[in-house]
């Protein structure tokens, strides 16, 4: 979009401006509630992107990773537009629930109606106000409720731009996406508008390596956007891509005894965990099917037959696998170029 005139919530945005804005959504009984949003309009042309948390209200740590964002120096140098919206769902937040008051999931009640359920009015203001205004979004997520996702980016691995885009956020995996009927995603590339989805950490916790890798990811993809200035950089971090994943459910109930932890390797047939029965003796293995990663891992020991316990991501060459997750780790994470953001040697 690269047109003068910017408008969210009948709110005019100039360029050279950074704006508050709070729009209006359905009232809970009879209680106002507002979706907070932040816009930061560069001087120079460029595209429009949105950065979006807790559509899903109990997925907390891409609203840290929106904060840490809003207060970095290089935002000063910025081409085109951010809209950032870090809190979707607030009726969710408040209540620490995934879903709305209608026990509804937003992510599925995309593009909305103005006459539908309270998810689909929420979904038809957040799509008309921002989504449709924009070139690209990235919409921050963790794992549910229990359950904790290795730092990946879902998107579509068909499409060269997001592919190119996935690859310079640097988080360790790249998964391929299939679009899902109603979610954010599907409806906003019907529309044109393509969207990385970052899934990093557990619900309801702060992941400090997931947001340090969330914060960086997504100022390597404003860079290789155009919209903020290339630098030197001495090494450059390969993702690992993978078209299949597959979520491995427990074959008995019990208590899980992990063998594997998130972000190992494993390969075909090998034990993952066992289930053994807390009131006798026998024990049951989980295999992997394939070789591959663990990207997704339940983090509550009890289990009934038929939950996921893991997830775990196709990948032939685990030695190639090891060597590239080799870098997530919390002291990798400290040392890297991260806290050098607002000094790098800007390539103008």
């Amino acid at each position: 979009m690269q047109n003068n005139d910017l408008v969210i919530g009948n709110v005019a945005i100039p360029r050279g401006k950074e704006v508050k804005i709070q729009l209006e959504l359905p009232k809970l009984y009879n209680t106002p509630t507002h979706l907070p949003i932040r816009v930061i309009r560069g001087r120079k042309t460029g595209p429009t992107v949105f950065i979006s948390a807790a559509i899903h209200g109990d997925e907390l740590n891409g609203i840290e990773i929106i904060r840490r964002l809003r207060k970095l120096d290089i935002l000063k140098k910025l081409h085109g537009t951010i809209i950032f919206a870090p809190i979707v769902n607030v009726y969710g937040v408040m209540t620490l629930s995934r879903y709305l008051p209608d026990r509804r999931d937003l992510n599925r009640s995309f593009p909305g109606s103005i006459k539908g359920s309270i998810a689909s009015r929420i979904a038809k203001i957040f799509f008309d106000e921002i989504v449709s205004k924009c070139d690209l979004g990235i919409d921050l997520h963790t794992g549910s409720i229990h359950k904790s996702n290795l730092p990946q980016i879902r998107t579509n691995m068909d499409n060269e731009y997001t592919l190119k885009l996935a690859r310079a956020f640097e988080a360790p995996v790249i998964l391929h996406s299939e679009l899902r009927d109603g979610s954010l995603r599907a409806e906003a590339q019907e529309m044109g508008t393509p969207i990385l989805l970052y899934e990093a950490g557990e619900a309801l916790r702060f992941d400090e390596t997931c947001i340090r890798i969330g914060v960086k990811g997504i100022i390597n993809v404003l860079r290789e956007n155009g919209m903020l200035p290339k630098v030197i950089r001495k090494t450059t971090k390969t993702p690992i891509t993978s078209r299949v994943s597959k979520w491995i459910r427990a074959n008995e109930s019990g208590m899980v005894r992990t063998i594997k932890a998130l972000g190992d390797t494993v390969k075909e047939n090998e034990v993952i965990a066992y289930i053994d029965e807390p009131l006798d003796d026998n024990s049951f293995e989980i295999l992997s099917p394939f070789d591959g990663i663990i990207i997704g891992k339940s983090q509550i020991p009890l289990v009934q037959e038929g939950d996921a316990i893991f997830h775990i991501a196709k990948f032939r060459n685990l030695n190639v696998a090891e060597d590239k997750i080799e870098y997530f780790n919390e002291d990798a994470i400290k040392q890297s170029e991260f806290y050098e953001l607002n000094n790098e040697e800007i390539i103008e």
